[in-house]
């Protein structure tokens, strides 16, 4: 089950008001999540938020199609509340609008960061090797 990021530039001094924000994150209403076709398309396992001086980011484990992870995530309210209260600390303002949820959207892809590796146990050698 694959694992994604999203940064976040954020102006530094601030990590303590930038975790309350986050310790009161309303979460999405449903794990699953829909396609374009309105079938399902996948589920959001866990998500982890961590922040060291100028950048924050979110770490998403989920399975099935990340776009329509983004189109999910859009559409919650707690997600437009977050990017509301996170919107003082950010080190630049965004160059779309995150409260509509094309905007959210496009956000999304382009501030997930690049794939390098993702290992899992059922990827190890020893596991691969007992089937």
């Amino acid at each position: 089950m694959p694992y994604a990021a999203i940064t976040y530039r954020m102006k530094p001094g601030h990590e303590d008001e930038i975790a309350e924000i986050f310790a009161g994150f309303q979460r999405v209403d449903r794990p699953d999540f829909a396609g374009d076709d309105g079938d399902a398309a996948g589920k959001l396992l866990g998500t982890g938020v961590f922040i060291k001086d100028d950048v924050l980011v979110r770490v998403i484990h989920y399975e099935g199609d990340f776009a329509a992870i983004g189109r999910h995530m859009a559409a919650q309210k707690g997600v437009h509340i977050l990017e509301t209260k996170l919107a003082p600390y950010l080190a630049e303002p965004r160059t779309v609008d995150t409260t509509t949820p094309a905007g959210f959207a496009e956000h999304f892809r382009e501030s997930t960061m690049r794939t390098i590796a993702q290992l899992t146990v059922d990827t190890h050698p020893a596991e691969a090797g007992r089937s």
